[in-house]
């Protein structure tokens, strides 16, 4: 047998191998049946309204009609279990359809969560959609269904508007995700594919981000095959935070193999890279010209900053308020002080200033000079004499 022929031969076992009994591919990321040859056995796969997309956010629409997004009956677990799957292309918690998801044009049913994420640990990537060309470590997908129009997953599926999907980035960090280890503490017990086990009900919206007002909003597909062009896609601005040992978790404790298969395969970058947008427009829920940039949570912040300034200042106010009344008071009494003085004191203060003293014997002569000064009589005396002589 030539080379050729035994290529050929390895080619078809293979495509065997990738081909489920009930015909269907049995498609990967990677490999001969990996995500570049998709299209040709999914042929929605090839479309132009593909995602995930890379988030440009230069070229982004903000369209004022987006209203923040309403989950409902998340936190409603009701102590109702639920069962976590491995599918051998990712880890997914099926949910009850009494949750649902409000704030768009329909009401719609949940169906299930998955996640994606990688292989390298923080800042290696992991998610499926980028913003601004810059991947998260993994991404959280929550399913849900148009159940207005439809009757089930399986009537919406194919059919437009017929599905909405939240996508949640989802980063590396220190502190430990509380709402993520309802998951990611039973993964363990599914290891392989296709096993499943059931876990505590919990509360779905704890694996949200805490502002779910700004959003990116618009029309793709499902991310794997057969990949289904009715998605109405929405991708939270802010990142959920989840801790490193988590994340390592994640990537490193399940196989994409059955147990029986004597190859074991690691469960990990099961991440689609992201497609053309193909003059798609991606819309925002939210502007910084329209003050529509801050979060309820910095509002409330900002909030709280007013009432505290306020107050601040009025304290402040009120201190010179009393301090002016102080000296206002203080100057007054003065001025009652001055008035009610002596009039001695008022006489005192109004006289001219005293002569210069002379010294004793000044006054002495003075005096002598006043007292040798004859009277006016004598002086005639003096004057008549000289007549009286012969």
């Amino acid at each position: 047998m030539d080379s050729w022929s035994l290529f050929i031969l390895v080619f078809c076992k293979c495509f065997q191998w990738t081909a489920a009994q009930d015909g269907e591919i049995r498609w990967t990321y990677t490999g001969l049946a990996g995500q570049s040859e998709w299209g040709e056995h999914f042929p929605d796969c090839g479309g132009s309204s593909q995602s995930p997309v890379d988030v440009v956010t230069s070229l982004t629409k903000y369209d004022p009609t987006l209203t923040p997004v309403t989950p409902l009956g998340y936190s409603q677990h009701n102590h109702q279990p639920f069962t976590l799957l491995n599918s051998g292309h990712t880890v997914m918690v099926t949910l009850p359809e009494w949750m649902g998801l409000g704030g768009l044009p329909w009401l719609f049913s949940a169906v299930q969560l998955h996640l994606h994420w990688g292989s390298g640990g923080p800042s290696h990537g992991g998610s499926e959609h980028a913003i601004d060309g810059a991947s998260s470590e993994a991404e959280v997908h929550i399913v849900h269904y148009n159940s207005e129009l439809f009757p089930n997953i399986s009537a919406a599926m194919r059919q437009k508007n017929g599905l909405a999907v939240l996508g949640i980035l989802v980063e590396a960090g220190d502190e430990t995700n509380p709402g993520f280890n309802n998951i990611i503490r039973y993964l363990s017990r599914i290891r392989h594919a296709e096993q499943k086990v059931l876990i505590p009900g919990f509360d779905v919206s704890s694996l949200l981000p805490q502002d779910l007002e700004r959003y990116y909003r618009y029309n793709g597909s499902l991310t794997t095959p057969p990949c289904y062009q009715d998605v109405l896609w929405t991708v939270f601005h802010e990142k959920v935070k989840i801790s490193k040992a988590q994340l390592f978790k994640l990537e490193t404790i399940l196989y994409s193999s059955k147990s029986e298969e004597m190859d074991r395969m690691l469960l990990q970058n099961n991440f689609r890279f992201t497609q053309p947008l193909n003059h798609r427009v991606i819309y925002k829920s939210f502007s910084a010209d329209r003050g529509k940039e801050l979060s309820s949570g910095e509002v409330t912040a900002i909030v709280v900053g007013v009432i505290c300034g306020c107050v601040g200042l009025a304290v402040v106010v009120r201190f010179i308020t009393k301090t002016i009344r102080f000296f206002t008071l203080l100057h007054h009494e003065r001025e009652v002080v001055d008035s009610s003085t002596s009039s001695w004191d008022l006489l005192h203060s109004q006289r001219s200033a005293p002569a210069p003293r002379e010294n004793s014997v000044g006054k002495s002569n003075s005096k002598k000079q006043v007292n040798s000064r004859p009277e006016p009589e004598k002086r005639e005396e003096v004057v008549l004499s000289p007549q009286t002589e012969p």
